[in-house]
């Protein structure tokens, strides 16, 4: 999710405002999954790449919950920043207010993360069956990011956007029908892109979910930076 995430322009449908994202994110998209498909066949099928991520399941159970928290705050904030903050055509709108802002959300985000696949763990199974990794995608995608994620996550980077004012925001939202003109059209968009990672991701043991999502999570920003420079 980023700040040019799909808006709609007068009188145009929520689907219209999606379609028109999907294609502008459609080729780094098929990169974005091609990567993290790469990278689960590698798990199961290349043993030198197993035993990296057998190593990075090691240091997570060292650390606890001080991994989720400290690498979505590196792959979501840190890491976009630093590219952000280098890039001259968006060096002016990344303050070091935003580096804060957006280490401290997506830490927060991570930690959030890390208890949502524990969760579907518990309740839905920790086996990588299809029917298993099925139903999570079902409950992410229809439940989760309606509901919540993708909710909060245009509101963060809207507050940044309107410079860390609420008014703008809440004239927004006298404005009327917020989620048709905000969050149909981004979860609409993002159903191509994330509906594919988020079965790869799911079908990785449960160890290793929230660090591929890092990994698709900072690329994925990284991609949409770039197609926000090129714009």
């Amino acid at each position: 999710m980023s700040e040019n995430s799909p808006v709609l322009t007068p009188h145009e449908a929520p689907w219209r405002a999606g379609l028109r994202a999907a294609r502008a994110n459609l080729v780094p998209g098929l990169i974005l999954q091609s990567v993290a498909l790469a990278l689960v066949l590698a798990y199961y099928w290349h043993p030198p790449t197993r035993a990296v991520f057998e190593q990075l399941t090691a240091l997570r159970g060292r650390t606890g919950l001080l991994f989720p928290v400290l690498a979505t705050a590196l792959c979501g904030g840190v890491l976009p920043f630093v590219y952000l903050r280098l890039n001259p055509a968006t060096r002016a709108g990344y303050t070091w207010k935003s580096f804060v802002f957006f280490t401290l959300f997506w830490a927060a985000k991570g930690l959030e993360l890390d208890y949502w696949y524990r969760f579907l763990a518990w309740s839905v199974g920790n086996d990588t069956q299809v029917r298993t990794v099925a139903i999570k995608v079902f409950l992410d995608q229809a439940v989760y990011c309606p509901i919540w994620a993708v909710v909060v996550t245009v509101l963060a980077y809207a507050w940044h956007a309107a410079g860390f004012r609420w008014a703008p925001l809440r004239a927004d939202f006298r404005a009327g029908h917020w989620y048709r003109r905000h969050i149909l059209p981004s979860l609409l968009a993002n159903l191509g892109l994330w509906v594919p990672l988020t079965c790869l991701i799911y079908a990785l043991p449960l160890s290793l979910q929230l660090p591929l999502f890092d990994l698709v999570l900072v690329f994925y920003t990284l991609l949409i930076a770039h197609i926000t420079r090129r714009a």
